[in-house]
């Protein structure tokens, strides 16, 4: 789980009183860039990255640094395509700001409108919730970003059908935080519109008029490009590790998109220049004007004392807005597995910056992003570089911290209360998913859609996941989780919870026991009439003959699931187990095991 880094927002908001002055040419503010670049290149340890500058209708600077593909040397060049991730969100509230321009939605309304089938954890949240609410991250719902990212699905109605689940961690409107589930929202929002895919609709509506002719919605647009990057991470501070491409699937309105420095760069002309490219009008300027403007404050914190003039942190329409040494800055980043990018403008300088990179969770697009912006602004230049090592190197202190302070907390001689297969089975949450525990060379395992984790036993009913990389548990590095594991009244295990999203109470997966295989022969051997208090249970099979079901006088059918010799939970009730009694051979009683009592029932 490493490996799930999601979209990153740096630094802060707006100063509109930003003045125009006169600034020297191009080529002599970018002096000196190439050499600049390529040292970072170096430091970082990265495999490449490539850069696009932009300033009013043209490109001024396009490069590409590094290798595209680490192991075959192959560089990277401003035509090599990235996955830009949630670089992506400012094409999806594009195309709302294009549908509300045709006069088929408006922003205020509820996407509920448009999706009837939508619900969110609260009856407010409903009554509330619009659709420019869900485009600036203030719906009171925190990230539950486990949820997509460990459970992928193509299905973006199955994705939708999670939101009820989730529970929020603020009132609507109350505070600003990221959320990936409701730029899925929009996108989905535009298909109920047009009757056509979010990816149709992004290439009609931009990879088209904008000739982003190589630019892709989906993990094959990688896998099968032409000057693709292979994405990378840093392992050891300096080893330069491949890793696999990350399939977003139906969350791709919130960050698929791959591209180049290149195509991207027409994208930032087309904002510069209010919407308009070579000419025609790609996205309406009233939009345009409306989405560089602050509609939710992130923070109110007061300037950095180090960078007094870096600071406030607002968000428009899939934008971040921040005042960058008095200029107007409007940007947002993007950070998938192997891949960081960040895409930035001035509208009032008319500048524009993209820089992409095939590393996981890299400074580099904010770092050179701010040191191409001090040369471009003609501003007095930070040593960005020595800012972020000292950022990393905070981080890696506080990690550490954090770590020891794990290790300090464990009680030490403990044991699980269970056996290890008692924890085996299905755990599932409808607001994440389902996954698997099991026991395999006498260690806990669970296997999620996404990959297999070792459970290490940590203390009492507490247990750590660590990953598996091809083949080998890597104990070097885990992700801040705890598996608590919860027993039901009878003592079996009936649940675990983990804090898989940090602004809200630990999540809870219900268990469901691993069922036996049984034969019909066996099951059969249950079949039949008990008297329970005087009332007859049946226990019977149906014509598939695979499943025991028992039914009680007054009381809706159970099926039930076989878990050890004789022994059966009900599928839906936790904490309830029904034993057989075996006499010569023959089943002669059922022991009914409940919350609030165990009661015998004899045979007919």
């Amino acid at each position: 789980m490493k490996h799930f880094i999601v979209i990153t927002s740096i630094l802060c908001c707006l100063s509109a009183s930003a003045q125009k002055k006169s600034l020297p040419p191009s080529g002599n503010r970018l002096a000196g860039l190439d050499a600049e670049l390529q040292q970072l290149l170096g430091k970082w340890h990265a495999s490449g990255f490539a850069v696009a500058v932009v300033e009013k209708n043209k490109i001024i600077y396009a490069k590409g640094f590094g290798y595209r593909d680490f192991e075959n040397k192959l560089p990277v060049t401003p035509t090599t395509q990235f996955a830009i991730g949630s670089c992506s969100k400012a094409f999806t509230c594009g195309l709302l700001g294009i549908l509300r321009e045709e006069k088929k939605l408006s922003f205020d309304d509820s996407p509920i409108k448009y999706i009837p089938e939508l619900r969110f954890n609260k009856p407010e949240m409903n009554n509330l919730i619009t659709i420019k609410d869900i485009m600036t991250h203030r719906t009171g719902l925190p990230r539950h970003d486990f949820s997509w990212y460990l459970f992928p699905t193509h299905s973006r109605d199955s994705l939708m059908m999670r939101i009820e689940h989730q529970p929020p961690f603020a009132a609507v409107r109350e505070k600003w935080y990221y959320n990936n589930f409701m730029f899925l929202t929009q996108g989905v929002i535009a298909e109920k519109i047009t009757g056509k895919s979010w990816e149709e609709n992004i290439r009609q509506h931009f990879f088209e008029p904008l000739q982003m002719k190589n630019s892709t919605t989906v993990i094959d647009g990688l896998r099968k490009g032409t000057e693709a990057a292979i994405g990378y991470e840093v392992k050891n501070k300096t080893q330069v590790t491949k890793m696999d491409y990350y399939d977003i699937a139906a969350m791709g309105p919130a960050g698929s998109i791959n591209s180049s420095v290149n195509e991207m760069a027409n994208w930032l002309i087309t904002w510069i220049n209010g919407g308009k490219f070579q000419g025609k009008q790609v996205l309406p300027d009233t939009y345009v004007k409306e989405a560089m403007g602050s509609h939710m404050v992130i923070n109110n914190d007061p300037p950095d004392p180090e960078f007094p003039d870096v600071h406030m942190g607002n968000y428009g329409y899939g934008w971040f807005l921040s005042s960058y040494k008095g200029h107007y800055r409007v940007e947002h980043g993007g950070n998938i597995d192997g891949f960081s990018a960040n895409v930035s403008f001035f509208p009032t300088d008319s500048i524009g910056i993209v820089v992409l990179v095939n590393q996981n969770g890299s400074v580099l697009p904010s770092l050179i992003r701010n040191t191409i912006s001090d040369k471009l602004l003609n501003v007095k230049p930070t040593d960005w570089n020595k800012v972020y090592t000292k950022r990393v190197e905070d981080a890696e202190k506080q990690q550490a911290s954090a770590k020891a302070a794990t290790q300090s907390a464990q009680k030490k001689n403990t044991k699980p209360s269970h056996i290890l297969y008692d924890y085996t089975g299905s755990y599932h949450h409808p607001g994440y998913g389902k996954f698997e525990l099991f026991v395999e060379r006498d260690s806990l395992f669970a296997r999620t859609p996404l990959q297999t984790l070792w459970l290490k036993h940590y203390h009492y009913d507490i247990f750590l996941p660590y990953e598996i990389e091809n083949g080998k548990i890597d104990t070097t590095t885990r992700a801040n989780l705890h598996f608590n594991f919860r027993t039901n009244e009878t003592g079996d295990i009936s649940s675990l919870t983990a804090k898989l999203e940090p602004a809200t109470d630990p999540i809870e997966f219900k268990r469901t026991p691993k069922a036996l295989a049984i034969d019909r022969q066996v099951l059969e051997s249950y079949a039949g009439e008990y008297i329970l208090a005087g009332m007859v249970s049946k226990f019977y099979l149906k014509e598939d003959g695979k499943t025991l079901y028992l039914y009680v006088p007054g009381q809706p059918e159970y099926e039930l699931l076989p878990t050890e010799k004789h022994t059966f939970v009900i599928k839906t009730l936790d904490g309830f187990k029904i034993k057989f009694t075996e006499t010569n051979g023959k089943i002669t009683e059922a022991t009914f095991i409940q919350p609030n009592g165990t009661f015998v029932a004899k045979r007919k």
